[in-house]
Order: structure tokens, then sequence, then C-alpha cells
């Protein structure tokens, strides 16, 4: 039997339910520096010099100059029902192309718990309020805004950091199966945008349907 497909009315309920959810954080960003300011405050402070050295090491000398400061290399949804077969397709490679994601969509059984992962490299200088955001949406119809705090980070060339989500729980149930539309955008406090992209998820009655 064919699967009935939300009305337009049913998705607009969803959509009022998960805002009434949805929390402001009210929070004023510090004054941005430099990394070479940040190096050349209290330089008579011999513990607080040191400690800086600990932190921020040669990053300043390290750093590609042509690099973007902050660089969101992969995207994953790390589930651990997933079949080992499927793990591999929970990726996005977020370094090359992004027109194709929303064409291969991620497939995840209904009501399985899972988190999300994004990888990123800060380059050359302290960055404040790191901030993962995404809008949901279904058949043109906004079903979800989901904003995670990622964090302040200082450089570390050549190395990733790694963010994970709190656990989610993808939705379940016949009007809740389907295919939905996601706009994800990394950004900061400065409100950069350090990468936009779309990509696709698929919820299924089971991983094979």
């Amino acid at each position: 039997m064919a699967e009935q497909e939300p009305t337009p009315e049913q998705l607009a309920e969803i959509a009022a339910a998960n805002e009434e959810s949805e929390t402001t954080v009210n929070y004023k960003a510090p004054a941005q520096k430099s990394l070479a300011e940040i190096q050349e405050l209290d330089q008579d402070d011999e513990s607080l010099r040191k400690y800086k050295e600990a932190l921020l090491g040669n990053a300043a000398q390290c750093a590609d100059p042509s690099a973007p400061n902050v660089q969101v290399t992969r995207m994953s949804l790390v589930c651990d029902s997933a079949p080992p077969a499927l793990a591999s397709s929970l990726v996005l490679d977020l370094t090359g192309d992004l027109e194709g994601f929303k064409k291969r969509p991620f497939v995840l059984k209904e009501g399985v718990e899972y988190k999300m992962k994004i990888n990123f490299k800060v380059n050359k200088e302290i960055v404040s309020g790191l901030k993962y955001i995404q809008f949901t949406s279904r058949k043109g119809v906004k079903v979800d805004k989901t904003e995670y705090m990622v964090g302040s980070y200082g450089p570390r060339p050549g190395q990733e950091y790694e963010f994970l989500t709190t656990m989610e729980e993808a939705p379940k149930g016949m009007l809740a199966r389907g295919t939905y539309t996601v706009k994800s955008k990394f950004t900061d406090d400065d409100k950069h945008d350090h990468l936009s992209w779309e990509w696709s998820l698929t919820i299924k009655k089971d991983w094979k349907d």
C-alpha cells in the first residue's frame, strides 16, 4: 500500500510545534582581537605568556597565508545502529563540489538515534562563538530550525577539530517518512559565513526499503 503523503496543513502543524521548542540565547560577543594582538598582551606577565604559548604555540608562523581562517572539511551522521555497509554513505566531503548532495540523500531508518559530527580547521586567528545552524524543510515548508553552539577555538594549522552534537532521534511514523531538504551554515559571532551547503535526508521504514 502506498504511504500517505502529509498535507501542507500537517506540515505546517509540525513546523509550528518545532518553533515552540526553539530557544534564543542572549549572548554578547567579546571584541575581536587578532592573534598578534593577543600575543602582545601582558608580555610582562611571565605565567600568562607561557600559558598563551602553550595554548597557541607557533600557529602564526605555521599558518598558510592563502588558506581561509576556518575550513569546514566534512559532516557525518553517527548512528550506532546503522548497518556497517552504510556507514560510509553517511559522510559528506565538504572540501569539493557541494552541488550534488541533494541528489544523494542520507538514508536513516525511522526512529533511530544519531548524532551529527562536524570536522573543521582553524588556521590563523582565534575564532569566537562558532555556530552550526540548519533549516529543515519538506515540500517547500520549513519544519525545523536547529542551532548548535560549537564554541571558540584557537588556530591549529594542519589539525582538525571535531564537534559532536547531542543525540537526535529520526522522526517516525507514516507521515514522517520521505525526503527532507536541509540548508546548513557554519558561522560565528561576527556573522562570518564560513560555509553554507544544502543536503537531503530520507527517512524510511527500514534501512533497505
